[in-house]
């Protein structure tokens, strides 16, 4: 087993690899940084002050860093959904481990092409389904594989996507059109869902899907009366809108790693610029009503796996509250808790109660500081990072551990769901 800390290079300097990245400066012990591609001169200096990189260390593209002397054990891959396969095959070719963003594919061809890279040069890959790291869903998991709800007939997962996470992500942000980031709603933002679903039916084939659903909500024809183009310019209705950019990208400063990328390279950023450039070019000062977006605000997927198990997904966007919820029924019993709320009931079968079951309150009491380390996702964040560390150093992979094949599942339901939604069929998912 390996000692020394594991090295690694972040490529695509953005939120989420540098949050992954950010394990190193509290156990530099087991990760160390050293070096960053990104096409952004703004982001690649930023990288290299957080992490002491010197100007050899730095580099525009994946390619630049594949095409040189291997520099690291592992890269940190946090590009845009469409450019995850493009940017990790040549890293692969190069001797890189890779940890991976999801969703790490587009289309079933890139999926395909990965995983034979991935066999072909014995590289290690772990996609960065951090959802499989909460502590929630951990112990969901570890109940089911210890059969304590028998077979699995049945599951039922939701997520409810907040009015403001709506709008910066797939309303007026970067998933909003698929041809630009390459994902359909589904994948972009319930890969994770559907990738605990697979995980709860490990080794079984998902073998077809169908869904509907689309965009009802967010465009023109729904725009109330008073709504202008942007919020801040020609809104008669901004002070009482709960979509104001006003108040969520200035006096709440909600999801502000997205709102202000456009001014990344201003080192004094005082409200006045910022309203300023929601007045003027800034996509997210646009009203939700009228921009560009293309993808779904609400979807239902039904899955039929290979054993008979069933499993639907419901996706609706622009509730109040945030939530995932998860309800599993087996041949023993089940389970059904939220995620939010890190509780979950075990309920079994037992005739010898009046009500015909016992039951089981599992509270984790997840709150604040995960396991020493704050992160997202229900904690998930930065225990994946662990794992990963753990596992280039030679540790027994953990119950969450994915390789390549263990991450195929999720991904075909969520595309192929997507396929029968637009062709309103039912669509059978290969095997790969």
């Amino acid at each position: 087993m390996k000692s020394a800390p594991i090295t690694a290079v972040i490529v695509g300097a953005g939120h989420r690899a540098l949050l992954y990245a950010g394990y190193a400066k509290n156990h530099p012990d087991r990760l160390k940084i050293v070096g960053v591609a990104d096409p952004s001169g703004v982001r690649r200096e930023a990288a290299a002050r957080e992490f002491g990189l010197l100007p050899d260390q730095c580099f525009s593209t994946a390619g630049e860093l594949a095409a040189g002397p291997k520099r690291a054990d592992a890269v940190i891959n946090g590009t845009m959904d469409n450019q995850h396969v493009p940017t990790t095959l040549p890293l692969l070719d190069a001797g890189y481990d890779v940890l991976l963003e999801k969703p790490f594919a587009v289309s079933i061809d890139e999926i395909r092409a990965l995983a034979q890279a991935v066999r072909k040069t014995g590289r290690k890959v772990m996609i960065c389904h951090v959802l499989r790291y909460a502590p929630f869903y951990v112990e969901i998991r570890s109940r089911v594989a210890g059969g304590q709800i028998g077979e699995v007939v049945n599951i039922q997962t939701t997520e409810h996507v907040s009015y403001h996470h709506m709008a910066v992500g797939f309303i007026r942000g970067k998933w909003r059109k698929k041809d630009d980031c390459g994902s359909p709603m589904l994948l972009a933002k319930c890969c994770h869902d559907l990738d605990l679903v697979a995980w709860m039916k490990s080794g079984i084939h998902p073998s077809r899907a169908g869904s509907f659903g689309g965009l009802t909500q967010f465009k023109s024809e729904k725009a109330p009366d008073g709504s202008g183009r942007r919020c801040m310019v020609d809104c008669t209705i901004e002070g009482q809108c709960p979509y104001s950019a006003r108040k969520h990208y200035i006096e709440r400063n909600w999801w502000n790693f997205y709102s202000w990328e456009s001014l990344e390279h201003v080192k004094s950023l005082t409200d006045e610029a910022k309203r300023e450039s929601l007045r003027t070019d800034n996509p997210f000062g646009r009203c939700v009503w009228r921009c560009d977006n293309d993808v779904v605000d609400h979807q239902s997927v039904v899955v039929e796996f290979a054993d008979g198990c069933t499993a639907t997904h419901n996706m609706v966007g622009g509730v109040a509250m945030p939530s995932r919820s998860m309800h599993l029924i087996g041949t023993a019993g089940e389970i059904y808790g939220s995620l939010e709320t890190s509780r979950f009931a075990v309920r079994r079968l037992n005739p010898d109660v009046q009500c015909g079951y016992s039951e089981e309150t599992v509270d984790l009491n997840v709150q604040g500081d995960m396991h020493g380390m704050r992160g997202g996702h229900g904690g998930g964040d930065l225990l994946l990072v662990r794992d990963f560390v753990d596992f280039l150093q030679g540790s027994p992979p953990s119950i969450s551990c994915t390789t390549i094949d263990d991450s195929i599942s999720g991904h075909l339901i969520a595309l192929c769901a997507e396929q029968a939604r637009l062709n309103n069929t039912i669509v059978d998912i290969p095997k790969l």
